[in-house]
């Protein structure tokens, strides 16, 4: 938003020049982007009288002039233009001069004459508007000549450009950024006069009637104004909305433009001729409407919009701009002032729908406080009197059906301070606050504050913190460090797992599913248990959906197959699932609720095997960090194909099953390939968790590597091998991996050669082949003694 610095000191008192307001601004929190001043650029232009003008010798199309420029001599310039006349007074860029677009004029000749530099439109000098310029500026006769174009016609004035937040409407307004410079700059400031005279006594209510027939339209205001002279306005309030980045119009309409600009509120002025019916309605566009705006442009409404209409007929977009139908003209005798509030959200929806986003809509759309639409008309009916330009009828018609009302917070000053860092009396606090028209007072060490209505963006005691601190200044407040620790509560300690689970999931190559955590009682007989199993005792739900989600689930392997089902059907080559969910356990004693236990299901299908999902589960256990876990042979779950599954185990504790699911239970699923399933109990591996992650220093002596081929029955099983191979070389046996599984020809039937990489490693010392040797050979005689193996 452009603040005219000038427009800024009508309400407060500033001894400061722009740049150091813009500065003091920022850093109490209302941000300056920019100060600009018009005329910074433009250097070395004067003004002028033109004494002769005569025909070029060597050019139709241009003239030579004698210029007077308050200096000793007379200089000369040639120039094409032609309305100028003898004793006009004129800008003129000398020698060396730069204009308003960084254009640098030297003297020269042309066709052969001498120019010392030229004259000047309004466009040169940057302040030509959005009307098309033709010719020379001509200044009044009684211009003194030779002084700075810029100090004459008031170049030198500053703007402060603010970046306005969208949580601060009430900063979106002149009268606003005076109350945040008085506030910065410990001064007080005024507000504009709302003082008017009715000097027509017919009553508006008599002759006009407002319907508001949706709730979009919080508060609605009018005025009349009669026998109007729609005139130019007067100089320094079209000087004010020039400087604004406003086209001066005409009388009413620059009042309307001006009150918006000074206090936050758009206004609209109706010529009161074209609301022939005598009333107002304030209601929806009727589906595939269209209507003509202001700028002359058509536009197609549907029912989200909302209109002011004249009866049936609309004269005007609720908020964004007015009809071309109902415009103020030249002949308009009698005018109906519009001040209005509307909901937010839907200006901006709907003024982004028709790509026409005006200084109306901007305000709107940030939700002000429909309490300044009673200032605002007063200010204009104030304005209407002090320009002379109509009478103000009697009456106001206020349909006000959303009233907002003050607001109040209470909060302590001691806390304040704590949660600042600071040492500021409540005292200081209590004037701080009164300088934003936070009405306070002091109770012991309690502030109790009155929130306007403007100030939408205070809610919360922080909310009051920072306004004391932006006030107090925050160049002003000690850094301080904040108290963190690395230990996290224990109560969050399952929920930081979980997502480290889903984490190593996802990183896994597995998609997360998600499923209902009751089921049919059928589904138990699907997944192959047994008529006397525990898991058939189920809570039953008293008023079920239906059959199919009558009981809650005692074990996922249904959740989790239906999903690889579904996926199957529908041709999908490969599934990779996982499901963090819970299963319930019922109580012996149904006053109590059952148990809750939290689940990880991972389910795959297609090319993939048993060493896939096993691959799956051990990069759970690395990432837990747990210790002691192996796989354990199971050949009893009915669910799972029996030579094919094993159980995880965490020292002797059980806290998961993995393998292939029975070849029946995919058939029941309708899958016709292997599927792979792993049931994790999630809190039993939280319980072993160990994720404080300790220095280990890298190895200072060489690692030495010997390979084994055993052949050993079929049933001796791979973890059997490697406990034995760890218990038996010790501290030096630093890593086992299994590398080879063979199965075939020079195999013996019953049998299979399995081959292992073992990683000897001594923490003190470089390992020699003795040493090595020594351990080797103890592995290999532990493992035919206890497994039967033999070397290959």
């Amino acid at each position: 938003m452009k603040v005219p610095f000038n427009w800024l000191k009508d309400y407060v008192e500033v001894n400061i020049d722009a740049k150091e307001l813009g500065d003091r601004l920022t850093l109490s929190g209302s941000a300056v982007e920019e100060v600009i001043t018009q005329g910074d650029t433009i250097k070395n232009v004067v003004t002028g009288k033109i004494v002769e003008i005569t025909a070029h010798p060597d050019a139709d199309k241009l003239n030579v002039c004698q210029v007077d420029i308050g200096a000793a001599e007379k200089i000369q310039i040639v120039t094409a233009a032609t309305n100028m006349k003898e004793d006009d007074v004129v800008p003129v860029a000398l020698h060396k001069s730069i204009l308003a677009d960084g254009t640098e004029i030297k003297k020269g000749k042309l066709r052969g004459v001498v120019s010392n530099g030229m004259f000047c439109s309004e466009e040169e000098l940057g302040i030509a508007g959005d009307e098309p310029v033709h010719g020379l500026m001509i200044l009044p006769k009684d211009a003194p000549l030779g002084i700075d174009i810029k100090e004459y016609l008031g170049l030198n004035k500053s703007i402060l450009d603010f970046e306005i937040t969208s949580n601060r409407p009430d900063c979106l307004s002149i009268v606003g950024m005076a109350r945040e410079t008085a506030a910065t700059l410990n001064t007080s400031y005024k507000m504009p006069s709302f003082n008017y005279e009715v000097k027509n006594s017919e009553n508006i209510n008599n002759k006009l009637n407002v319907e508001v027939k949706d709730s979009l339209c919080r508060r609605y205001m009018a005025r009349g104004v009669k026998n109007v002279k729609v005139m130019p306005s007067p100089g320094w309030m079209q000087e004010r909305l020039l400087e604004a980045g406003v086209r001066p119009i005409n009388c009413i309409v620059d009042i309307t433009n001006f009150v918006m600009l000074e206090l936050g509120e758009p206004m609209h002025a109706f010529d009161a001729r074209e609301i022939k019916s005598g009333k107002i309605v304030v209601e929806r566009a009727k589906d595939a409407e269209t209507f003509v705006t202001l700028d002359e442009t058509e536009r197609k409404l549907d029912p989200s919009f909302l209109c002011i209409k004249d009866g049936d007929k609309t004269i005007a977009l609720a908020g964004i701009m007015g009809g071309l139908n109902s415009e103020i003209k030249e002949d308009t005798n009698e005018v109906i002032f519009e001040c209005a509030n509307f909901d937010g959200t839907n200006i901006r929806v709907n003024s982004k729908k028709l790509n026409l986003r005006t200084e109306s809509s901007s305000r709107f759309e940030k939700d002000i406080d429909p309490n300044l639409a009673s200032l605002a008309i007063d200010r204009a009916c104030t304005l209407i009197c002090e320009l002379g330009c109509g009478e103000v009828m009697e009456g106001t018609i206020d349909v006000y059906t959303q009233k907002k009302e003050e607001g109040s917070i209470t909060v302590d000053s001691n806390w304040i301070n704590k949660f600042l860092g600071t040492e500021i009396s409540k005292e200081d606090m209590k004037r701080y606050l009164d300088s934003l028209d936070l009405k306070t007072e002091i109770a012991n060490d309690d502030l109790v504050i009155k929130i306007p209505t403007f100030r939408i963006d205070i809610a919360i005691k922080e909310d009051i913190a920072e306004e004391v601190a932006r006030i107090y200044g925050y160049d002003k407040i000690p850094t301080t460090i904040f108290k963190v620790s690395t230990e996290r509560e224990p109560k969050y300690k399952n929920e930081i797992l979980t997502e480290e689970v889903i984490d190593t999931m996802i990183g896994s190559g597995l998609n997360q599913s998600i499923s209902y955590s009751f089921v049919s009682p059928k589904v138990f007989d699907k997944i192959n248990l047994p008529e006397n199993s525990d898991l058939r005792n189920v809570v039953k739900i008293k008023n079920p959906l239906g059959e199919d989600y009558s009981v809650m689930r005692t074990t996922t392997i249904h959740s989790m197959m239906e999903s690889l089902g579904r996926n199957y059907s529908r041709n999908n080559e490969y599934a990779r699932l996982f499901e963090v969910g819970k299963i319930y356990i019922p109580n012996e004693d149904e006053t109590v609720l059952p148990t809750e236990k939290n689940i990880l299901t991972i389910g795959m299908y297609g090319d993939c095997d048993y060493l896939d999902l096993k691959g799956v589960v051990e990069n759970i256990v690395e990432s837990l960090g747990l210790n002691k876990v192996t796989f354990a042979r199971e050949a009893e779950n009915p669910s799972y194909h029996p030579g094919k599954t094993a159980a995880l185990m965490i020292g002797k504790s059980r806290v998961g099953v993995l393998g292939e699911v029975h070849p029946d239970v995919s058939e029941n699923y309708g899958v016709d390939v292997n599927c792979y399933l792993a049931e994790l109990d999630l809190d039993l591996l939280f319980n072993g968790a160990e994720t404080t992650k300790k220095y280990k220093p890298l190895p200072k002596f060489p690692a030495v590597t010997r390979d084994i081929a055993l052949l050993v029955n079929d049933e001796v099983l791979v973890q059997e091998i490697e406990d034995t191979i760890k218990k038996a070389g010790g501290n030096l046996v630093e890593k086992v991996k299994l590398f080879d599984i063979y199965k075939g020809a020079q195999i013996p039937e019953g049998k299979k050669s399995i081959a292992y990489a073992i990683a000897y490693r001594d923490e003190k010392k470089t390992l020699t082949d003795n040493d090595v040797n020594k351990v080797h050979d103890k592995i290999l005689r532990s493992l035919e003694y206890k497994l039967g193996a033999t070397l290959r």
